[in-house]
């Protein structure tokens, strides 16, 4: 699952709206917005606020593509 699906399904489960995660989790709506959209370059310290109010973290993962 990708992120931007990941905190839209955790948002809703939670029932709050994206102003209200923007809140809980120190940054701005348009950022939460953005990240719901699958916007490719955005700031991971600020990913990883939002993923930490939800109970996750950005981790490496080994990528299945070949140089």
């Amino acid at each position: 699952m990708n992120t931007s699906k990941l905190v839209k399904e955790k948002r809703k489960k939670l029932k709050i709206s994206q102003t209200e995660l923007a809140i809980r989790a120190h940054v701005g709506l348009r950022f939460i917005r953005e990240l719901e959209q699958g916007k490719k370059t955005l700031r991971m310290d600020k990913v990883n606020q939002v993923l930490k109010y939800l109970g996750y973290e950005l981790g490496a993962v080994e990528s299945s593509e070949t140089e």
